[in-house]
């Protein structure tokens, strides 16, 4: 996932996320963390974060993205390949899995990225409780605030 501009970007990416090792211990409920981003930029955000969490130690097959808008372009480039191979790889667990938020296959991962890059306002405000439920001990939600909060606030 190291594109080159990356590491011209290194500076500002935010801290990588810490998971302590109380965090780890099966808690019931997974850590939140927030990083701020435009919808347009959501994407690249889940992305960094994926990135920060890889260099952090954490293995790719404990990773799961999810999307609210388009599809992660990695999802679209495997999905050309048919559904059952792409699938293939989200049931072999061994790799960074990228999906729709609404895929109700994707089943959950110690760590669950979401990126806020589009979609209806209901379509987000079911996301955010199905990734929580999908997150083991950490959810990370990359998108504007404003909006998460809002969603977030109407659903309850």
């Amino acid at each position: 996932m190291n594109a080159p501009a990356a590491e011209d970007a290194a500076a500002s990416r935010p801290a990588a996320p810490a998971v302590s090792d109380a965090a780890t211990s099966a808690s019931a409920t997974p850590q939140i963390q927030l990083i701020p981003a435009a919808a347009d930029g959501a994407l690249d955000a889940a992305d960094e974060a994926v990135d920060l969490l890889l260099d952090s130690g954490r293995a790719p097959g404990e990773i799961l993205v999810l999307t609210t808008g388009d599809p992660h372009p990695w999802a679209a480039h495997e999905l050309s390949f048919g559904e059952a191979s792409y699938w293939a790889q989200h049931d072999a667990g061994d790799d960074v899995f990228y999906a729709l938020a609404a895929a109700e296959r994707a089943k959950g991962r110690p760590v669950v990225v979401v990126a806020v890059n589009g979609g209806a306002d209901e379509a987000v405000s079911a996301a955010l409780p199905t990734a929580m439920a999908r997150a083991g001990v950490l959810l990370i939600i990359c998108g504007d605030p404003q909006r998460i909060n809002a969603v977030i606030s109407t659903s309850v």
